[in-house]
């Protein structure tokens, strides 16, 4: 096998990855919909609806999660473009660790906070944090009137 064969089979292998990823990535969405909703459900149905707030820990740890499989995406994506620009004997290396070190767009906070995951999550957990309130209100009120006479006396 010669060097560039080689180096077809090494992108084909990281090209399998970062579909992986993003594969990964569209099914946890497919999940924090579901979850999101079965949680509001059954919380609904019940009468203590300070639990609502509960439906913000799945919104926050699919966030995180999906975060993780976008940096990996995005340290695959630069290793391949550095795999397909490389003149050199082809070693199959899958180690992305180098690429971490040299390319700040890869860190975990710019993938938490990247645009195509921000608006996803973030209008998900800003509409569950609102409705908490709005279901909660009476419940918030009393806790302010109380907590203001407690400081008040």
């Amino acid at each position: 096998m010669d060097n560039d064969e080689k180096k077809i089979k090494h992108l084909e292998m990281i090209e399998k990855i970062i579909e992986r990823m993003a594969s990964n990535s569209f099914k946890l969405k497919g999940w924090t919909v579901t979850l999101i909703a079965v949680i509001s459900a059954i919380i609904a149905r019940d009468s203590d609806k300070y639990l609502f707030f509960l439906v913000l820990i799945p919104i926050g740890a699919f966030w995180c999660l999906d975060a993780f499989y976008l940096q990996l995406e995005r340290k695959y994506r630069e290793l391949y473009e550095r795999v397909r620009k490389r003149e050199d004997e082809t070693d199959f290396s899958m180690d992305t660790n180098e690429i971490s070190k040299e390319n700040n767009t890869l860190s975990f906070c710019s993938c938490f906070w990247s645009t195509t995951i921000k608006w996803f999550y973030g209008s998900m957990f800003a509409t569950a944090f609102v409705a908490t309130i709005i279901i909660n209100w009476n419940g918030i009120l009393k806790f302010l009137s109380c907590l203001y006479n407690c400081m008040n006396s």
